[in-house]
């Protein structure tokens, strides 16, 4: 039902345009009484061959939702309902910022992808830590954080230090993304001894706390090699707890859109199939050079179930899906959940 008839109609408008509507809806629909468990009991799988322990925490199935979609901690509790043992919100960042020019989302249907430069639309952490304090979690939550646009890069360690410390207290674990291909030079950042800097000052401030937060680096697919390895030695040299293979790609390669479409459409980050078997590629690389010592999220192109069990066959312990659930619907993460447990 979902592909043949809702998708078709959700997808005659712009994909920025279906995502608030879909928040707007998902609030109003999930304040009628009883709907949360209607929904629950449909689209969760509860089985306790699913728990997988991770960096201290214990999630009920591996599926969880990818960062972007709920940016500002809205609608996290509303989503764990479809079945997600974990959401990840963000990317936050220190100010309040509107992100880039519209149009900046764009769906390549014909390669069951999507391309954007959303630009770390968002509204403020300070929001962010405001609908987290105010809610149970339903969920296990993690804090994608970022740096504001205008802030130059010499300065974007104050940047995450400010979000770091005032989310500490209402997630559950960290990612830090410097690999966003949206932000203008944030990938610059990539380079070892940026990195290494900023992920060493969270290390040192997470040692105030007296609760220990796992926190994980989110990295690009369109690192080499050699990039790759700088990764293992950060990671090593840092002492994080954990990778998210991967971010979305710059790259264009062997797309079935037309070249003058993709072309028209610019800049952005690509998600969804075109980057299937390099997310997993690095996974693999990542499990393998590390001799499977570096616990991995896995997320990038996972579109159907077999591309889940692949993730987690390379090496990933738990993924996340986004593109995918768009594509295939609320039952998405009911499906993988199932397979698993077919598979043990």
């Amino acid at each position: 039902m979902y592909k043949n008839i809702i998708r078709p109609i959700l997808f005659l408008l712009k994909p920025e345009t279906i995502h608030h509507l879909i928040v707007f809806f998902v609030k109003l629909f999930f304040k009628i009484p009883g709907v949360s468990i209607v929904v629950k009991k449909f689209y969760s799988t509860n089985n306790k061959l699913l728990e997988t322990d991770f960096l201290g925490m214990t999630f009920s199935n591996p599926v969880g939702f990818a960062a972007g979609f709920d940016k500002n901690a809205e609608v996290y509790n509303e989503f764990s309902n479809f079945g997600f043992s974990f959401i990840e919100i963000g990317t936050v960042t220190p100010k309040a910022q509107k992100g880039n020019i519209k149009p900046r989302s764009f769906r390549v249907t014909k390669d069951s992808g999507l391309i954007n430069r959303m630009g770390f639309n968002n509204k403020g952490v300070d929001f962010a830590v405001r609908q987290l304090k105010t809610k149970r979690h339903k969920a296990i939550i993690g804090g994608n954080i970022g740096k504001n646009t205008l802030t130059k890069n010499e300065n974007a360690l104050n940047d995450y230090v400010d979000c770091f410390k005032k989310l500490y207290q209402h997630v559950d674990y960290f990612v830090v993304n410097l690999s966003c291909p949206n932000i203008k030079d944030l990938r610059k950042l990539q380079d070892k001894d940026s990195t290494i800097l900023i992920l060493n000052k969270l290390t040192e401030i997470r040692q105030e706390y007296s609760t220990y937060k796992p926190i994980l680096l989110k990295i690009s697919p369109d690192l080499t090699n050699s990039q790759l390895d700088d990764v293992i030695e950060t990671f090593n040299i840092t002492k994080i707890d954990g990778i998210v293979a991967t971010n979305t790609t710059t790259t264009r390669d062997n797309l079935i859109t037309n070249k003058d479409t993709i072309e028209a459409i610019g800049n952005g980050g690509l998600s969804g199939k075109p980057l299937t078997k390099r997310s997993t590629e690095i996974i693999r690389y990542l499990s393998e050079k590390s001799n499977k010592q570096i616990p991995i999220i896995g997320v990038g192109g996972i579109m159907t179930v077999e591309d889940a069990l692949e993730k987690l066959e390379a090496g990933a312990s738990l993924i996340q899906i986004y593109t995918g659930f768009i594509y295939q619907g609320p039952a998405f993460v009911k499906q993988i959940n199932k397979a698993l447990i077919k598979r043990m």
